[in-house]
């Protein structure tokens, strides 16, 4: 029998394992409107969660007592969504990885505003090393290739806005009712690029595929939240560097991908300021690790 935190540790690794494979399937699946994988995304990822809603819920369960609330979680959460599946297509998929890591910098910056949280020095140097990352990882300039690096941090800002208002919403809000909310905004939106992207009908094996990116990002999700429930946070939430690795040895055996010495080390600082951050906040018995929620 696995103790709480075992039990949690195993919710981490899978959920880490199923955003790395979601990503692998989105960056592949780039002969097909990026609308349409969202539509998968939305569909599918409502299956999950459908399991999750109590019985006593099933004839209302779409009521909520804050739902300006979960316009702006779904907003920010639809643009952080659109943002990391045009980068997880054209750039390097450690590349986009290792810039998602700087999630936490911009939820700390956010919450001093809309949290009105007192932010400390210690903060505020980890802010400076993770944005010093960044910019070394991303060479800021006027390329192509340049600009495509400005998707994966608007997807930090879009998650890290999500963050907080996830914040506001669970206690409140069950995790499930968040979830589904969040599917149906995808579903929607998708659904209205069709008149302008189009559809393309896929086949039975890539029907599969697309299939599985709502179905593993609903259920990583999920099992994000298990972790953070079952375990204590500082033993899971570094595993989610994990994902580095996973990138790396996915884009190297599918797309022939090696990351520059650059690209590691800006990562290495991202992940550094990250860490700060998080022991910060674990030392202020606050949590500001910023689960994926796309």
């Amino acid at each position: 029998m696995l103790s709480k935190n075992q039990l949690g540790f195993l919710y981490m690794f899978i959920s880490i394992c199923a955003f790395s494979i979601m990503d692998l399937i989105v960056k592949w699946s780039d002969s097909y409107p990026v609308g349409q994988v969202l539509f998968f995304r939305g569909l599918c990822g409502i299956i999950p969660i459908l399991f999750l809603i109590p019985k006593d819920r099933y004839l209302n369960f779409y009521k909520t007592e804050r739902p300006f609330l979960h316009f702006k979680r779904c907003f920010a959460g639809l643009i952080a969504i659109v943002s990391i599946f045009i980068a997880l297509r054209n750039l390097p998929l450690a590349t986009v990885v290792s810039i998602t890591f700087a999630a936490p910098i911009f939820t700390t910056i956010f919450s001093i505003f809309f949290l009105k949280e007192i932010v400390g020095i210690y903060r505020w140097m980890a802010v400076l090393v993770g944005f010093i990352g960044i910019i070394i990882i991303s060479e800021p300039g006027y390329s192509s290739l340049n600009l495509f690096y400005i998707y994966p941090i608007i997807f930090c800002l879009g998650l890290s806005y999500v963050a907080i208002t996830i914040r506001q919403l669970s206690t409140t809000e069950p995790v499930w009712l968040i979830g589904l909310f969040f599917s149906i905004s995808i579903l929607i939106i998708s659904i209205f690029s069709f008149a302008i992207q189009g559809w393309v009908s896929p086949n039975l094996k890539d029907l599969f595929l697309l299939s599985m990116v709502g179905i593993l990002g609903g259920l990583a999700n999920l099992w994000l939240t298990q972790s953070y429930k079952y375990s204590e946070v500082s033993l899971v939430t570094p595993l989610k560097y994990l994902a580095l690795v996973f990138a790396i040895i996915f884009g190297y055996i599918f797309w022939d991908e090696i990351p520059t010495i650059k690209t590691l080390f800006g990562a290495a600082l991202v992940i550094i300021s990250s860490i700060i951050i998080f022991r910060r906040e674990i030392y202020l018995k606050r949590l500001v690790s910023t689960p994926r929620h796309e």
